[in-house]
């Protein structure tokens, strides 16, 4: 007895660990996440990094007063001499790279290769096939003095000079730190560059006086603004991007509203992707300038070289305002376009934290054509809104706001008039109603393959609006093919045909209301809010106040009379009492359609202003 409770106990201990331990495995595996999360940029392995020597993770060097230094043991040396060379700082860094370059080539590649002293804090790299021909740290820990051994090569130039770039934090960090020159012995070495001017050969920024203006747009400068005529100098909702060519380069000033990034892009069509791009981005109120490159719909690839300069930026008034210029062709950055050929502009912008920029949620405005860079000045007109889909927002509101709302109306109201009188062998409200019932099959129809064309798939991040198009479009054609096979008027089914029909054309015309509303709020058709809304708001009571007068005239009508065969019958001279009812209803039909054209016709002028 005494062995089964002990036994009892231990089972009991065991299972009441569970939750620590389960506990302790997630605290285990999330840690490790974390470790592998960021070991991309924290490991040093930054190979990606041996031609420019910027770090990957995006961000702008600093240019205020370095707190390191890179000394070197010799001023002298010959080949398979080793030379101690010393990073050093009045504060903590956590990240380094160490290279040798020609000191008269100091964009060249790596010259000799290092040994570690410490390699438990240090590690070699390999750039330009030379084994050994970089350092670098292992970790983020933090360290306030490195060293480690040079080799001199044989084939080593006349001057080196060593370069580092530091990382205090992520996105606080130093390019290209020069050391002394270092000469070979024997050989008479060439002028080279001071440290002053490699200093200035790193990008610089400064922070602009004042707003840009619109003023010399379509002058000296093109420009492209959003809305059009907008001036960045008084107008905080103002989008701008202006370019011109002053030599070999070209200047650009971009400015938007936003606290987070605003970027433009060159691209050899209208769609995202492969496309050159420029980017600003506010990181705590001071602005990175950045050259990158977006591969398909990725984050895009900050470029390797600092191939922009003269920048400087702004950021006040809600705002984001960056200048800066770059060559008109840059041979050795394949990546950046030559500015001499014509490319489609977009300007996009959104959230940013850190320095680290998130997918934009507005469509990005695109320029109505391929823009000459370096061509005449001119003002460039561009949209949000692709114009396959401005046909696609155009014809769903004229099918459902003028076609289909008419024939549900005729439909509902015109069946007892003119009994007498044919239209084509049939009744003059019935072929009316499919006239314009099938116009809005039509107009259905090719709305909705529109965005499948501009799209060329169904999207994977489809909304609301496209799934209430299907429904629209499915409703649209089961109408046509249900009238095809409705029954005999004296049939029993006919009953249930009617129900069937009515419901399916009033469950459309709901559905395409509703898809309206939503398609207003789409990215790639996005109307002015709130006005479009009150507007289409305006048009729904318009329709149930003209439908509500004409059911209270009809129920007036039996009221009047003894019964109401068909649709109603009049006791005094029906004959006159028919004609004025065709009348009136004539009448408010007329003064429905009016108002349903003028609610459209606002629409669609709001369409082709965006």
């Amino acid at each position: 007895m005494a062995k089964k409770d002990k036994k009892y106990t231990i089972w009991t201990t065991f299972l009441t660990k569970i939750p620590q331990m389960a506990v302790m495995l997630c605290t285990i595996l999330l840690f490790c996440g974390t470790l592998t999360s960021v070991t991309g940029y924290k490991n040093g392995k930054v190979e990606q990094s041996c031609d420019s020597m910027v770090p990957k993770h995006g961000g702008q060097a600093n240019t205020t007063a370095s707190p390191y230094t890179l000394s070197v043991d010799s001023t002298a040396f010959k080949p398979g001499d080793h030379i101690r060379v010393t990073l050093s700082g009045r504060q903590q860094f956590e990240g380094f790279l160490i290279e040798a370059r020609d000191a008269e080539d100091p964009e060249g590649p790596a010259v000799g290769s290092f040994t570690l002293t410490k390699p438990e804090i240090s590690q070699l790299l390999t750039c330009h096939s030379i084994q050994g021909s970089a350092v670098s740290h292992t970790s983020a820990a933090k360290q306030t003095e490195v060293d480690v051994m040079w080799n001199a090569p044989a084939d080593a130039p006349p001057t080196v000079r060593f370069l580092t770039t530091v990382v205090a934090h992520y996105n606080r960090f130093w390019v290209k730190l020069p050391s002394p020159v270092i000469s070979q012995s024997g050989v008479t070495p060439h002028p080279v560059q001071s440290t002053n001017s490699i200093s200035a050969a790193t990008e610089t920024t400064a922070v602009l006086p004042q707003p840009f203006s619109s003023e010399g747009c379509g002058q000296w400068k093109s420009c492209l603004l959003d809305p059009a005529h907008c001036n960045p100098a008084t107008d905080t909702h103002c989008f701008f991007l202006s370019y011109h060519t002053e030599g070999q380069s070209v200047q650009f000033e971009l400015s938007g509203p936003t606290q987070g990034y605003i970027s433009f892009a060159l691209s050899e069509d209208e769609w995202m992707g492969n496309d050159d791009v420029y980017l600003c981005v506010n990181d705590g109120g001071r602005v990175t300038v950045n050259a990158a490159y977006s591969a398909g719909r990725t984050y895009p690839e900050m470029a390797d070289k600092a191939v922009l300069s003269d920048v400087g930026w702004r950021v006040a008034d809600g705002m984001i305002q960056c200048r800066f210029r770059r060559a008109t062709i840059i041979p050795q950055d394949p990546q950046r376009f030559s500015l001499d050929h014509s490319y489609y502009l977009f300007i996009a912008h959104g959230s940013a934290q850190h320095g680290e920029i998130h997918k934009h949620k507005r469509q990005p405005l695109i320029s109505a054509q391929r823009q000459a860079i370096t061509g005449p000045a001119e003002i460039v007109t561009g949209s949000r809104s692709p114009l396959i889909m401005k046909w696609h927002g155009a014809l769903m509101l004229i099918a459902w706001m003028v076609a289909g709302s008419t024939g549900t109306f005729i439909a509902g109201f015109f069946k007892p008039d003119w009994p007498e009188k044919t239209l084509f062998g049939q009744r003059i409200w019935f072929q009316v109603h499919r006239a314009v019932m099938m116009l809005t099959v039509m107009l259905t129809f090719v709305g909705f393959t529109l965005p499948f064309t501009y799209r060329r798939h169904w999207s994977r991040g489809a909304s609301a609006h496209a799934f209430l198009g299907c429904i629209v479009m499915a409703l649209a054609v089961i109408q046509p093919i249900m009238a095809a096979l409705r029954p005999a008027p004296d049939s029993s089914r006919r009953r249930i045909f009617n129900w069937l029909h009515w419901g399916a054309g009033g469950a459309a015309e709901i559905f395409a209301v509703v898809a309206m509303f939503v398609g207003m709020r789409q990215q790639s058709l996005l109307l002015p809010f709130p006005w479009t809304t009150g507007v289409l708001s305006g048009f729904v009571i318009w329709v149930a106040l003209s439908k509500l007068i004409l059911l209270v005239h009809r129920r007036g009508l039996c009221e009047r009379g003894s019964n109401c065969p068909d649709e109603h019958a009049i006791l005094s001279n029906p004959e006159m009492s028919r004609n004025l009812d065709t009348r009136f209803k004539v009448l408010i039909l007329a003064v429905f359609l009016t108002g349903s054209l003028l609610f459209c016709i606002a629409l669609l002028c709001s369409i082709s202003a965006i």
